[in-house]
């Protein structure tokens, strides 16, 4: 258990530093092609162009990296506090700073976000922005200070001994023994931080010495993974082997290595082929003299080619490098695919897999998606899915279940949560980012995925094909997943009908509906809807924190300006009774990239909350009905809004 927690620690921490990267990747591009076009030994020499190499080099990238690892601990405050104190190890330092961009942008998200939390709820009305402001220009600026004076110099130590390392290693010849770490770290999403936050600072500095690194192909070189792309199209099986050829020309051309990263997963072994490889590529490199100019990136060869020294020798030494890592790879590859088990490998679970180590949505795990499965007939049963089965997944529902009875279709809609999907469930609806799981949960459904719960136009082409299908007699079953535990029946808000259900005036009351809000960010509100839920008594102080982390699981905005955020599976058990609280944000606060005007914090125990919730969906997916509750000038007014659907 403890080899598997540090596995998924070093799987996490290798993720969290490729995001620093991975989202500013055009702009080292942008650098890399003006510095292999520009400088005094590139295509075309430019003396005034040139002059952009060295700021971009040294101010844009580690800003850019700085700021990005400050908003992934704390959205876009986090991100600016990042870039302050990133600007401390830049001006500190002679080097490149990316390894100190990666420690001053994330300490400077911590930072801000945990002074916003210990003044959460505590600062007078109309004082929000002054403190917002000065707050974070007095954090960004000590931690600037600290970076300058600590920090920065720090850093320069670290990389003086990593370069007095890389000269020792070359002068040993132990150089291509790097790639036993390189190799197997790029498959753990280590790549990007070990190439641009350690390689390539230390790349600039001999290039600014000797005009060339070798340090830039150590984990750039495509040879390791095109030899073993070539054995799979060759001696691979079953859809790996057909799949090989396309995945190869990504790689090769496209630069994208985490394209080949799901064949090694599928046969471990294959990690022997891609460290030998390596190896054999870094000692042609040294022996020939390669090297690059510029970091290449992507790692393709095209970037490899236009950023190699303008010369023969140098053009021979990184194509010779390329190669033999290749022919290497191919030969280890070829004997450990054509020994091993002869069986069909599924390189759709292999991308999973990927995909889950990584601990987000790959970018290229959707290549390997295996073609829909085909609309079953005669269908009976539809599942709406999310995390914990209480919030998106129950609105979802409501919506298609209003549609169904409408279209007269004979038709079950339910909601659960994605582990409890039952194993005859005929066609799944989930959330994008959630699809892949619903699919490993029982793959033989029919999977549909949306972006947008309440507006979706996936719902009418659904209905349009099960209506085609020929089902044509109303007999729609009302029915949520937790009614299918014995002694469970249908909820209702109906005061009376059953006096151990909460009435619908205690699910959602006036004094837990706030008009009038301004929020700085997402988790602000979902922090502050958090609160609310507590100090109504519906929830645990824990419950907060498990609202973040369902939004970061996958977003909880609904479409058509409304978010509800709720709680984790797990967080269900700090649920003490079902209840709502309602934000009214007329200016809007930003849920990645949507504006949500109207936020539904919701804590559901037992499924009693689930036919106010289905009211409000119903309400909610007429934009009309958000429109009044956004300009309601009373809780009483907002309420009514959501009760003349629901009666």
């Amino acid at each position: 258990m403890a080899h598997f927690n540090i596995k998924v620690a070093v799987q996490k921490f290798g993720n969290f530093l490729s995001s620093m990267v991975m989202p500013n990747i055009s702009a080292f591009i942008a650098w890399g092609l003006i510095t292999a076009l520009f400088i005094p030994s590139g295509f075309l020499p430019n003396e005034s162009l040139a002059k952009m190499v060295t700021p971009m080099v040294t101010f844009l990238l580690p800003l850019l990296i700085g700021y990005t690892g400050g908003k992934l601990i704390h959205d876009h405050r986090g991100g600016v506090v990042g870039a302050i104190a990133t600007m401390g190890v830049i001006v500190g330092s002679d080097i490149p700073m990316f390894l100190g961009a990666m420690i001053m942008g994330p300490i400077g998200g911590y930072v801000i976000k945990k002074f916003d939390q210990l003044i959460e709820g505590k600062i007078k009305a109309g004082f929000e922005m002054l403190v917002n402001n000065f707050s974070a220009g007095i954090i960004g600026g000590l931690l600037s200070i600290l970076s300058f004076l600590a920090i920065g110099p720090a850093v320069d130590v670290f990389t003086g001994w990593l370069v007095a390392g890389v000269d020792w290693l070359v002068g040993t010849g132990l150089l291509p023994l790097t790639s036993i770490l390189i190799e197997p770290a790029k498959v753990l999403f280590l790549n990007n931080a070990i190439n641009h936050g350690v390689l390539s600072p230390i790349g600039v500095e001999q290039v600014k010495q000797t005009g060339a690194s070798i340090l830039f192909l150590l984990e750039s070189n495509p040879g390791p993974g095109i030899g073993v792309l070539l054995a799979y199209c060759f001696f691979g099986k079953g859809t790996a082997k057909k799949s090989a050829p396309g995945a190869a020309i990504i790689h090769f051309f496209g630069g994208i290595h985490e394209i080949y990263f799901p064949y090694i997963l599928m046969k471990p072994m294959l990690f022997l082929a891609v460290i030998l490889g390596g190896m054999s590529g870094v000692f042609t490199l040294v022996l020939l003299g390669g090297g690059l100019f510029a970091p290449a990136s992507p790692g393709s060869i095209l970037a490899i080619t236009a950023v190699t020294p303008h010369n023969a020798g140098a053009y021979i030494a990184n194509f010779a490098g390329v190669i033999v890592a290749a022919l290497v790879s191919f030969i280890v590859g070829a004997f450990i695919l054509k020994t091993g088990k002869q069986s069909e490998e599924n390189i759709e679970d292999a991308a999973k897999k990927m995909q889950e180590m990584k601990g987000k949505k790959s970018s290229v795990a959707d290549v390997f998606a295996s073609e829909p499965g085909t609309m079953p007939t005669n269908v009976s049963k539809i599942i709406f899915a999310c995390d914990a089965g209480m919030g998106s997944s129950a609105m979802g529902a409501s919506l298609l279940r209003k549609k169904v009875k409408e279209a007269g279709l004979n038709i079950t809609v339910t909601n659960t949560a994605i582990s409890n999907i039952p194993a005859d469930a005929q066609i799944v609806i989930t959330q994008e980012e959630l699809t892949p799981r619903a699919q490993n949960k029982v793959p033989n459904a029919y999977h549909v995925s949306v972006d947008n719960f309440l507006s979706s136009p996936e719902y009418d082409s659904l209905l349009a094909r099960l209506q085609d299908d020929g089902t044509d007699e109303l007999h729609e079953i009302v029915e949520d997943a937790e009614e299918k535990v014995p002694g469970v029946r249908e909820h209702s808000i109906e005061p009376g009908i059953d006096g151990d259900e909460p009435e619908g005036n205690e699910l959602l009351r006036e004094e837990n509906v706030f008009l009038n809000q301004q929020f700085a960010n997402k988790e602000e509100a979902i922090r502050f809807a958090g609160r609310a839920l507590v100090n109504a008594g519906y929830v645990k102080e824990s419950y907060i924190e498990a609202m973040i982390a369902r939004d970061e699981l996958t977003s909880t905005y609904m479409g058509n300006d409304v978010a509800i955020p709720h709680g984790t599976e797990e967080a269900k058990k700090d649920v003490l009774k079902s209840g709502f609280t309602v934000l009214q944000i007329p200016d809007g606060v930003d849920f990645d990239g949507q504006k949500a005007r109207l936020i539904f914090g919701i804590a559901g125990k037992d499924g009693t909350h689930l036919e106010i919730l289905s009211g409000i969906a119903v309400t909610c997916s007429d934009m009309e009905n958000i429109e009044k509750m956004v300009k309601a000038t009373s809780a009483r007014e907002l309420m009514d809004i959501i009760n003349v659907e629901n009666n």
